[in-house]
């Protein structure tokens, strides 16, 4: 099967799953957040083994910060990660590794705040305190607009790409394949947010500017970071995309991006 098609196929069958879990939110988004949570921690600690992670003391900030997302909490989410510092320093401590605790320790913590805070915000987008339907657009607006902006950015890349982005991150993101990206996604959070009548005026033009923003950050630190650990992919698990970080990349940044904008436009 060629890479394009197992793209297609993997999309077509993830896609319906995610937006199924919005849609319903509650418990089984969560639960669905901390799956793909500990596949992406599992598949970032994997590449990163040489660097001796301290992978048990990982997981559990991360899913403690999805949980206190879930229960609409940002400050105990922010609890939960720094309770970890003790955890992680437990493991440190009995843990035998011929590697730097510090980088151990960072490499742990990274990952764990990486991901977490990062699937975090769209739970928090979505449990937030509006209407039922206000929170559950809001989030689908998050995952529609990611998901047209990478599917853009690849195929106007592969169209037009001339202009390399970022050689040293990424040598094959490109300029052309950004502002197909940018357009696709600008549009489709503004017919989301503002054609639906939930948020007006120029404020669905600053969200759907800031997940751009978000969404191409997001995934140009995970290619960083992959160069950095000497990886292509973080795994096979989803065939053409890659490993599940590989796919969820630009949705770490975008989500907690949406919620601190949605915050500051006075929305939450």
């Amino acid at each position: 099967m060629s890479p394009f098609v197992s793209r297609v196929a993997v999309t077509l069958a993830g896609l319906p799953i995610v937006l199924a879990a919005a849609w319903v939110g509650g418990w089984l988004f969560f639960v669905l957040a901390a799956v793909v949570a500990v596949v992406a921690l599992h598949e970032l600690y994997r590449l990163a083994r040489e660097l001796r992670p301290l992978v048990l003391a990982g997981y559990a900030p991360a899913l403690g910060t999805l949980a206190a997302a879930e229960l609409g909490e940002p400050v105990w989410m922010l609890g939960s990660f720094l309770a970890s510092f003790l955890l992680v320093f437990l493991f440190a401590a009995v843990a035998e590794t011929r590697q730097s605790t510090t980088v151990a320790i960072g490499t742990t913590l990274l990952g764990a705040a990486w991901i977490g805070f990062g699937l975090g915000g769209l739970l928090l987008v979505r449990e937030a305190p509006l209407s039922e339907s206000a929170g559950r657009q809001l989030v689908f607006t998050v995952l529609i607009t990611v998901f047209v902006i990478d599917t853009f950015a690849y195929f106007g890349g592969r169209l037009a790409g001339r202009h390399k982005m970022t050689p040293v991150m990424s040598p094959g993101k490109t300029w052309e394949g950004f502002v197909f990206g940018a357009i696709a996604g600008v549009f489709a959070a503004w017919v989301s947010v503002y054609k639906t009548g939930y948020l007006e005026g120029w404020r669905a033009f600053v969200l759907a500017g800031v997940l751009v923003l978000a969404a191409t950050v997001g995934d140009l630190f995970e290619s960083l970071a992959k160069r950095d650990l000497g990886a292509k992919d973080t795994g096979r698990l989803l065939a053409g995309h890659g490993g599940m970080l590989d796919r969820i990349d630009s949705l770490l940044f975008a989500g907690p991006a949406a919620y601190f904008t949605l915050l500051g436009l006075g929305e939450l």
